[in-house]
């Protein structure tokens, strides 16, 4: 097994560079300067989207919620006939990462690809990349504006409800919603329904009642969505996981963002239109559990 170890002598006040990442990287079993840090051009993620990822959070300097990310990173390595490293060394590789760029509070990025291939879609034998990487949580606005998008997701894809390295498709759908005012995408699928942002679950309240979409409609099954869902049963919260027509969004009681960066995050604008209530009651009580929840796994 690959071990990953630290490195004592960084030095705190040059961890950061320009881009905002971490100064040290975990690149297939070492930690090592990210300025020196060599991935081959030939490596199958670059050139066919061939990976897959996972963005955790770290507080106090522990990855929250590991277990449940190296699950849904298994899950989508076997979709794509990859392989899952060990939950072991990830969490060590993790851990060793962020004690060498000094960050307490940061998001970790983990991902997994093909590894060097030839110039298509068959992948090659040179063994698979893993790249561990780290830097500050970026800051976000207290409420979402968000904008629907004209480009449906495709449930019934090969890719549909796998995190994959192919994100093209949010690159391309969050630049639209930034030209129109929004700072997240909402995508319908193309049954017409309401799916998911590009980097986060919705929920939505209607009539008092809590839906959010159905896996089956095409969306992740996010790490902080699943954590709400199961808050909801300990609070004794009924979530429906049903269908809503997109069109639907703008007239809803209130709505909500989860991601494992924004965490319960209130929806204020969509398309422009203010909703009847943002923050609302469900939204800031699943966000007061959600930030007890953190703090009673983060300091037991």
């Amino acid at each position: 097994m690959q071990t990953a170890t630290s490195n004592p002598e960084t030095d705190p006040s040059t961890v950061h560079d320009a881009s905002g990442g971490a100064d040290m990287v975990w690149l297939d079993g070492e930690l090592i300067d990210a300025s020196t840090a060599s991935i081959s051009p030939f490596d199958h993620g670059l050139l066919t989207g061939d990976g897959v990822f996972e963005t955790l959070v770290s507080h106090g300097g522990e990855p929250f919620a590991h277990t449940r990310h190296h699950q849904r990173l298994t899950r989508s390595a076997n979709c794509m006939g990859l392989e899952t490293p060990d939950a072991d060394l990830l969490l060590e590789a993790m851990r060793a990462v962020l004690s060498a760029n000094h960050l307490d509070h940061a998001r970790i990025r983990v991902t997994v690809t093909g590894g060097q291939g030839p110039l298509g879609s068959a992948r090659g034998h040179e063994g698979q990349t893993l790249l561990i990487a780290a830097s500050a949580v970026p800051a976000f606005p207290a409420a979402a504006k968000v904008v629907t998008v004209p480009y449906p997701r495709n449930e019934r894809g090969a890719l549909a409800g796998i995190k994959t390295v192919s994100y093209g498709e949010n690159v391309v759908a969050l630049y639209h919603a930034k030209n129109h005012g929004g700072d997240e995408a909402i995508f319908g699928n193309l049954a017409g329904n309401l799916c998911e942002g590009t980097g986060t679950n919705i929920f939505i309240v209607r009539d008092g009642q809590l839906i959010t979409p159905p896996l089956a409609a095409g969306c992740l099954a996010g790490v902080t969505r699943g954590v709400v869902l199961d808050l909801c049963r300990d609070l004794g919260i009924e979530a429906l996981e049903i269908d809503t027509p997109l069109a639907d969004l703008e007239s809803v009681d209130e709505a909500f963002l989860t991601s494992t960066l924004r965490d319960v995050q209130p929806i204020e604008i969509v398309n422009g239109k203010a909703l009847a209530q943002s923050p609302g009651p469900m939204a800031q009580r699943l966000a007061d559990a959600f930030r007890e929840l953190v703090g009673r796994e983060m300091n037991p």
